[in-house]
């Protein structure tokens, strides 16, 4: 198998977390791509017709695309169980808002770097940052059951999701106000998978 991803990506990193998770590190080629919403690389749309990352080709051809899909295809590959039956609904639901918190924060960043500066949106930064400050101070009063018990990928999408907010948005000081999450998403980040694809600046 081959995985389509650039480093700075937090959908790529949550891929990668679980792939350290479940062992499956040696059974996949990594191919990193420098590519943007301007900019697509041609291996990216090859392997996506949205040109987006990650893309993951399998062995017989297949290429699967989504971070969500790719996860819960290589979680069922390897017979985890980071989506247990028991609370599945209460996982997918924590990594969608992990996705979205992911989401808004990336927009961020483009809007930053590929717009020109005359046509950047003050307010559109300020609706991206309210969605997420509006997800961290649910996360904090814990109202999410998922965070909680087993390793889940819920779990794993969040710590990438905050990692990502320390990585691209560090000044905004998201611990600041935010005791019971920081102190959560140590004990996270710790994780060897986590430890181990933390980007570069």
């Amino acid at each position: 198998m081959e995985l389509i991803f650039s480093p700075a990506s937090p959908f790529v990193r949550k891929v990668n977390v679980l792939i350290h998770e479940v062992g499956l590190r040696e059974q996949i080629k990594l191919s990193s791509v420098q590519t943007t919403a301007l900019n697509t690389s041609p291996d990216a749309r090859a392997a996506n017709p949205l040109g987006k990352i990650p893309a993951l080709i399998l062995d017989d051809g297949r290429t699967l695309i989504d971070s969500r899909v790719i996860c819960r295809f290589l979680n069922d590959l390897s017979d985890a169980n980071l989506y247990p039956n028991d609370q599945l609904w209460e996982v997918l639901t924590l990594e969608a808002l992990a996705d979205g918190i992911m989401e808004s924060g990336v927009s961020m960043v483009y809007e930053a770097r590929l717009r020109p500066e005359a046509q950047q949106s003050p307010d559109w930064v300020a609706a991206q940052w309210s969605k997420i400050s509006h997800a961290l101070e649910a996360l904090e009063r814990r109202g999410f059951m998922a965070m909680d018990g087993d390793l889940n990928m819920g779990q794993l999408a969040l710590g990438c999701a905050l990692g990502y907010l320390d990585f691209r948005h560090n000044t905004r000081d998201w611990r600041s106000e935010k005791p019971e999450l920081a102190g959560w998403y140590a004990a996270i980040s710790s994780r060897p998978s986590m430890v181990a694809t933390q980007p570069e600046n």
